[in-house]
């Protein structure tokens, strides 16, 4: 994994569904760029081994990059930086 505080790759621009947003909106959670962060930085301890693996190469070999964190008891959200770097965003499962 990353070393926690170097980033990793390139985010592009960083965005958010609406689901994320009307859960930011609600209250549910209030710092969801702390997840990009995370995300960016290689702090992928949520995801399984596989996964983890996965996202390393996916750094190195310039491909997609998926993060998941459990926000709440009852919410994830996915982090995915696209293969060119352009964007990322900050989704539900349920909008993936």
């Amino acid at each position: 994994m990353g070393n926690g505080t170097a980033p990793l790759f390139e985010l592009g621009s960083i965005v958010m569904t609406r689901g994320v947003d009307a859960l930011v909106q609600a209250g549910v959670f209030d710092s969801p760029l702390l997840y990009v962060l995370l995300h960016v930085v290689g702090e992928w301890s949520e995801m399984s081994s596989d996964d983890r693996r996965r996202n390393l190469q996916a750094v190195l070999d310039g491909e997609r990059i998926v993060s998941a964190f459990q926000v709440t008891d009852t919410v994830k959200i996915y982090v995915i930086t696209e293969q060119d770097r352009s964007v990322t965003t900050l989704l539900l499962p349920s909008e993936y």
